[in-house]
């Protein structure tokens, strides 16, 4: 199928604010979101099954990067302006829209704060979707929702937040579609909290080439 990935990126002075707010400043803050989208990027730039991409963003730095990533990328890469910036589920959609008009079949909703992605690992999920498959992938808790897979893209309204993982999965089951969990390891680590972030230093401080934009910036902290 013609796989289109979608990345909402949140303004880096708005993103993480209640989480790192008390623990670097803004400038480090936006140096870690920019390392994480690198890395998350540059595992899509390994995928086989992702034909494009679609950042949808106000943010003009991570714009700047999709642009030079876009250069040495055998993916076309495309950003799609979201001025009103008014969430992840929003640009999600907008994203999906997009996607739609450019004749994706599906779409794979990722998120740009798991610098752990693994391309393969994706490339295997998506080799399982078809038809009127929705696919969730939920955080490390199994409660929120940190990737959707769609066939078709529209299939569902994406509504992250709490407790999403379930919810997914309910509309989309309610709609007709074949719901399933996919648990996939690399996406299960996202930044939402301190406990979070521990886990990503002490993972990258072993492993430091899984992510080595963002070992980089981690190590500088």
């Amino acid at each position: 199928m013609n796989v289109t990935a979608i990345l909402p990126v949140k303004r880096f002075a708005r993103a993480k604010t209640r989480l790192l707010g008390d623990l670097i400043g803004p400038q480090e803050r936006a140096a870690l979101l920019r390392a994480m989208l690198t890395d998350v990027m540059a595992a899509i730039e390994g995928s086989t099954a992702i034909e494009r991409v679609v950042i949808v963003t106000a943010e003009g730095r991570a714009e700047k990067l999709a642009m030079k990533a876009a250069k040495r990328m055998g993916t076309a890469v495309e950003v799609l302006q979201d001025p009103r910036d008014q969430g992840h589920s929003e640009a999600a959609t907008l994203g999906i829209v997009r996607a739609k008009a450019l004749g994706a079949e599906c779409v794979a909703l990722l998120p740009g704060d798991c610098p752990l992605l693994d391309p393969s690992e994706v490339d295997a999920a998506l080799a399982r979707m078809k038809p009127g498959r929705v696919a969730v992938v939920p955080d490390r808790h199994g409660t929120g929702t940190n990737a959707l897979f769609m066939a078709p893209p529209d299939a569902i309204g994406p509504a992250f937040g709490p407790d999403s993982c379930e919810r997914h999965l309910d509309r989309a089951g309610r709609a007709g579609w074949s719901a399933v969990r996919e648990d996939l390891s690399s996406l299960a680590l996202d930044l939402d909290t301190p406990a979070d972030l521990d886990l990503l230093r002490e993972r990258l401080a072993r492993e430091p080439e899984a992510a080595p934009a963002t070992a980089g910036v981690l190590a500088e902290l």
